[in-house]
């Protein structure tokens, strides 16, 4: 190859309203929001495939990676609506240090989990937890334990 990949710099998230992303992150996980930016025109449009693209953006820093959020101005998105099994869906998973402590404090806090931690019994993963969260666009989360030494 010419080239080589050396890391991962984020990943975005569509959502609805950002202030409202921000302060449910924030509320959660303690995350702190970057500044936020703003764009438009041809290049833009071009960039991201959406005729007439207005949009604002900002990240949020997880440890080595920047979680993007980008809110659609115009054109106006279509709400959530894929399952885990449809092509194309995604989620972000944040590793935590205690899945019953993280998992009774976000629903504490009002989190939304699909259900309680499950923990993985054989192969090499044995002894690791994890359960799925949903945002307030609907968009899954993931938190996860490894098995602790």
């Amino acid at each position: 190859m010419a080239f080589q990949v050396s890391g991962v710099h984020h990943v975005g998230v569509t959502v609805r309203d950002m202030r409202r992303s921000f302060e449910w992150y924030s509320r959660m996980f303690g995350f702190e929001p970057g500044p936020v930016h703003h764009g438009a025109g041809p290049e833009l449009e071009r960039g991201v495939q959406v005729t007439g693209a207005e949009l604002s953006f900002s990240m949020i820093r997880v440890g080595d990676v920047n979680i993007e959020f980008l809110e659609y101005h115009r054109p106006e998105g279509k709400e959530w609506d894929r399952t885990n099994g449809d092509v194309g869906s995604t989620h972000i998973c944040f590793v935590v240090d205690d899945m019953q402590a993280a998992y009774d404090d976000l629903s504490s806090r009002g989190a939304v989990f699909n259900g309680p931690p499950v923990t993985l019994t054989d192969g090499d993963l044995a002894g690791s937890q994890w359960a799925y969260l949903r945002d307030p666009d609907g968009i899954q989360l993931e938190i996860w334990q490894y098995p602790k030494a």
